[in-house]
């Protein structure tokens, strides 16, 4: 920002910004061993779509985290790496991994236990719910 005001009111949230989401901890981690193609990195995630990837890795790219790197031959190559501020997220990412792998079955549990929310629940927030229903005019 231009204006010198910081956007962020807490340095975690820096931290979320840049990595925060479902794909880009595990592209970082991927990337953090080898630099890899943009259908590799696809392949080892079935589940994530061309789209979604496609803003990730552009998001990491101009967070300066992940360097595109495009090859003049035919076909084009297009190679993702980090950058040396992008290596910097490797304890980070570590870190997340340990606890992860140590209190995955006590999320996963805890997560099963809990009971769903109805889906459109508001009798109790009604004080005198009508007895009948009218339709408007």
């Amino acid at each position: 920002m231009g204006n010198g005001v910081i956007p962020y009111s807490c340095p975690i949230e820096v931290t979320l910004d840049v990595i925060g989401g479902k794909w880009k901890g595990i592209i970082l981690t991927f990337l953090l061993e080898k630099p890899r193609r943009f259908n590799e990195i696809k392949r080892e995630l079935p589940s994530i779509t061309q789209r979604i990837l496609t803003l990730q890795l552009r998001e990491l790219e101009a967070d300066g985290i992940v360097n595109r790197e495009i090859f003049r031959e035919i076909p084009p190559k297009v190679e993702y790496s980090l950058t040396e501020f992008g290596k910097t997220l490797e304890p980070i990412l570590f870190s997340m991994h340990v606890w992860g792998d140590h209190y995955s079955n006590q999320v996963v549990q805890r997560k099963s236990n809990r009971q769903a929310p109805p889906a459109c629940e508001f009798r109790h927030l009604v004080k005198n719910p009508p007895t009948t229903l009218s339709t408007p005019p």
